[in-house]
């Protein structure tokens, strides 16, 4: 029986407000935001210094303290800010996250390299939404930002996902074989939620 969703996405396509629905649909847990929230809340540090880390490659972090990286990282850390936290070890504090909140119970999990923490195992449908760049475009224009930043953020966003997950899980991104479905999110959020929902019931006979 199915009692996860992974939710990896191209920046832009529509894939927080489509998670966010598909999870009160299901009458499961959302696990988007909440993630970086959970991760600030085990570092003692406000959520704005690990959204600033996030997929992000951070060149810099072999020049910082590695004894922080030992380990559970919050068994070292004594609190005290983010500073000497970087990519790598939050790389690997996100798949700590990610195997603690799927055993909470049913869940939808965004990004966060859940597909690939979470592959091959039983229970977990995995899911990509993606785009045309027109599309993605109207969509960020839709909440009101201008078109220079959003030009700017289609150009940065994914560039950026692809060199982390690159660097720290050595994954090409996408991995398409990670995923049970592939959908494009252009016939609107309700239509993708229920693809997913018709996947989840051919899944759900198969076990």
């Amino acid at each position: 029986m199915i009692n996860s969703i992974t939710v990896e996405r191209e920046y832009g396509c529509g894939a927080a407000a489509i998670a966010k629905r598909l999870a009160e649909r299901l009458g499961w847990a959302l696990w988007d935001h909440e993630i970086t929230c959970e991760i600030a809340r085990r570092l003692k540090c406000d959520v704005s210094s690990v959204e600033k880390l996030e997929e992000k490659p951070d060149p810099a972090f072999y020049r910082l303290i590695k004894v922080f990286m030992r380990g559970s990282y919050e068994e070292h850390y004594s609190g005290g800010g983010i500073e000497l936290l970087d990519a790598e070890s939050l790389a690997a504090l996100f798949e700590k996250v990610v195997k603690d909140v799927v055993s909470r119970g049913p869940c939808v999990i965004v990004g966060r390299g859940s597909p690939w923490f979470l592959r091959g195992r039983a229970g977990n449908l995995t899911v990509f939404l993606y785009a045309s760049y027109q599309e993605k475009l109207r969509r960020i224009l839709a909440q009101g930002k201008s078109r220079e930043e959003a030009e700017g953020l289609l150009e940065r966003v994914d560039r950026d996902r692809a060199a982390f997950v690159k660097k720290y899980y050595g994954m090409v991104w996408p991995q398409r074989d990670l995923y049970d479905l592939m959908i494009n999110t252009l016939p609107g959020d309700e239509a993708v939620i229920d693809m997913v929902f018709h996947q989840l019931e051919i899944l759900n006979r198969r076990h």
